[in-house]
């Protein structure tokens, strides 16, 4: 009875060691995975960085007036002028139509047979 325990004891030892063993080499993968991607976020972040740099880069005033300038000929691009602005009042909205009911429906469900009595 005794060396039945001892066998069955050194099963369930091995059989943890083997566990512990999988289960560090899955955390280990699990690991290096997470650095390779914080790896790659920082890389778009710097990427990212750079892109709004060139973006604030090429949206200069002077540029692009200097380009409207120089391709005044095709765009026809003339500068903002306060008196080109309108104002909310001036808006002509389409007129509110009337809704005409024909019955009156209950939705409440309470006066009458509901969906499920009717045939």
């Amino acid at each position: 009875m005794r060396s039945m325990l001892f066998i069955v004891t050194a099963l369930a030892v091995i059989s943890l060691a083997v566990w512990a063993y999988r289960e560090n080499y899955q955390t280990q993968h699990v690991i290096n995975e997470t650095e390779r991607l914080q790896q790659e976020i920082g890389a778009a972040r710097s990427r990212l960085a750079v892109l709004r740099a060139e973006w604030a880069y090429l949206n200069r005033p002077d540029r692009l007036r200097d380009l409207a300038e120089l391709n005044f000929d095709s765009l026809q691009l003339l500068p903002l002028r306060p008196d080109q602005f309108g104002k909310a009042d001036q808006v002509s909205y389409p007129p509110l139509r009337q809704v005409e009911f024909s019955e009156a429906v209950d939705v409440s469900g309470i006066d009458g047979p509901g969906p499920e009595d009717q045939p």
